[in-house]
Order: structure tokens, then sequence, then C-alpha cells
């Protein structure tokens, strides 16, 4: 069972997320659906945004060039409740273009609950159950966090991507993503007074895995625990690649004649694979493979099947913390968002945050 804590934060972590939404581009589209203020990198007023209008930044040698004016970075604040243009779509709050190593980056400044609005509706189906949105409200906002605090970019605090948490501004919200953050707002898992690395994936297929077993060092909240995930369209798939392709996908070893297992973690997940041909062998990295062939996940098993190759593999992801078909399955049968959380995530507390 969960019990609560009051988490005090220093001044400077009132939660606001930098998200790198456009990064390493020539040029981006920028706009407001109110008036914006557009100010330099020291926050100079140099001029304005009507209501509707946008404009191209670009990069010009070292500099940044929007509309008129050029400097090495530039804000565009809407004003009062306005939504922000950057690329193709809308978010909420304001936006900092400036040159990065390959072109420019658009950073989004985001509140956190507002940025969470938009998180819910990418990484999980706004009409599953309340408790499973709940759940990945507390799990986000704690992964959120722990990125801001660990942050190694002087720039960014997590990118818009699956890498990090899946964020698209407005078009993902919905008014259950809204209710799940409201009433959860504030409140993160923590362990020994930190506010956890609260990762999460599709489904396990069956069991999650000891953080160390997929990854490096082991943490003591990310243990392997049964999951709840039975009957998700992605428990358990089967592929079937033409051998052609296969060979073209995974080099060097012809046509393949037997994929032999060399390590696997204590659930199956392939750690590395022999993969033998009739024109040499490999071994590959479970994650090596899964890039290769586009799998779901490592836990797999491959094996020639005529003039193809026949893949069956369970879950989908990395299969560690919290599942999110395990949490929806859990929520259906009645479990609370606090019940799904402890379960996922071994020994953590959850904690409302204040700000100092």
């Amino acid at each position: 069972m969960l019990i609560w804590l009051m988490l005090a934060l220093p001044a400077k972590a009132n939660p606001e997320m930098r998200v790198a939404v456009r990064s390493s581009v020539t040029t981006v589209t920028l706009g407001s659906s109110t008036p914006a203020t557009i100010r330099d990198a020291g926050g100079r007023s140099v001029g304005s945004l009507p209501e509707g209008r946008s404009l191209n930044a670009q990069v010009s040698g070292s500099q940044i060039q929007l509309g008129q004016w050029s400097a090495n970075g530039f804000w565009v604040e809407p004003q009062g409740d306005g939504f922000i243009y950057i690329g193709d779509r809308w978010y909420r709050g304001r936006v900092f273009v400036t040159p990065d190593s390959g072109g420019l980056i658009a950073v989004n400044y985001v509140d956190l609950d507002q940025y969470l609005y938009s998180v819910l509706g990418g990484e999980m189906p706004s009409s599953w159950p309340l408790d499973a949105l709940k759940a990945q409200a507390v799990a986000a906002r704690s992964y959120a966090l722990y990125r801001r605090e660990s942050a190694s970019n002087r720039l960014y605090d997590v990118g818009g991507t699956t890498t990090w948490q899946v964020y698209r501004g407005l078009i993902d919200e919905t008014q259950s993503t809204h209710n799940a953050v409201n009433q959860t707002t504030g409140q993160v898992l923590t362990h020994s007074g930190r506010i956890i690395e609260a990762v999460f994936h599709s489904s396990s297929g069956g069991h999650t895995e000891n953080v160390e077993d997929v990854w490096s060092r082991p943490v003591p909240y990310l243990r392997a625990v049964a999951d709840y995930d039975a009957g998700a369209p992605v428990y358990e798939w089967r592929e079937m690649v033409p051998m052609q392709s296969f060979s073209q996908r995974v080099t060097g070893i012809g046509n393949l004649t037997a994929a032999i297992p060399e390590r696997t973690t204590p659930q199956g997940r392939v750690v590395s694979m022999r993969l033998v041909g009739d024109r040499g062998s490999r071994v590959l990295s479970g994650n090596e493979l899964r890039s290769a062939l586009s799998l779901r996940s490592t836990l797999f098993s491959i094996k020639p099947n005529g003039s193809g190759v026949e893949i069956t593999g369970r879950g989908f992801g990395h299969g560690v913390g919290m599942s999110q078909w395990g949490a929806h399955n859990m929520a259906r049968q009645g479990a609370n968002y606090r019940q799904i959380l402890s379960h996922y995530y071994q020994g953590s507390v959850l904690s409302q945050i204040q700000v100092q």
C-alpha cells in the first residue's frame, strides 16, 4: 500500500518543463493564437506578433533570423491564455528558439500539468478507465521531474518522442486527460525522499523485469512483478519475414539456418542471440535485432520456416516499470491508481510536491 509524504522542492523546481519539440532543423514556423511578444535571448522586447500570424525562424550563420530581427535566440510569448504554434501544431506555454549543433532548436516552456494534459493522450488512450489514466499521470509527472532534475542538456529537460514521453501539444488533450492530471496534481512517486525514474511501457507479456537485467544499475523500486496485461493486443504476436528480407536486414549470414539465444533475462528477453546462416554467423544484442527487424520487444524467438523466418514474441516495450495494459486491466477489475502504482513501483511512496 502506498503511503503519503509531503515533499518540499526548492524554489528553482517551480513546475515548468522545457520540452524540445523541434531540433536540428533549418527552419521552423512560429505563430500565436493571441497577440504575442517577441523577445531576444536576453529577454528584451524587440517586437510583436499579431494574433493568427506566423513567422519563420531560420538559421542565419551563428544566429537566428525571425522576420526582420536577427539574434542568437528569440522568445515568442502569447498574451493571456493564448497558444503557441510550433512547426505544424499548437502547444500551450511559450517557445524559445536558438541555434543547436544541427541547425536550430525550438523549446516549449510549459507548465508541468499542462504538459501532462498532452502526454497522457499521447501515451495512453483517453477512453481508458480513469484510474489507469491517473496512474499514468503520476508516473509521467514523476518521470518528467526526475528528468528535469537530472537534465544534462542546458537547453531542455526532455524531448517529445517515445525516447522520453510522447508530447504533441493540444492535439492529444481531452477532458479525461485533464481530469486525470487535475485529480492527481502535485502527486509524484518517491523512494528514500527522492522522486523516482518512473519508467513505463505498453505491455510486458506477462511479467515485468528487474531494471538491471534490461539496462544497467539496480534500483529498489523497479523490480520484476507479475503483470496483468493478458488479453492486450500486443500480449502475444507473430511475424513472418521473407528470407530475402531477413538477410537484407541482418547482413553477413546469408539465409538463416538457426537462431540460438546466448543470454536472456530471467523473464526470457533476449540479451544476445547467435544467428547462423549458410554464409556465416553473427552474435547480435536483443536490442539490435529488435531495431533491425522492427519488433515490439526483445521477448522473442526466431526460427527459419521454409522460405521465411518466423518470429514469435510477447509484449511491447522494454518491460521495466509500469505496464500500461496491466494498469488498464487492473483498473477494469476495480483497482485504484494508488494500488496500480504500488504494484508496479515496489516500495515507492506517493508524495505531494510543495515548492519552497
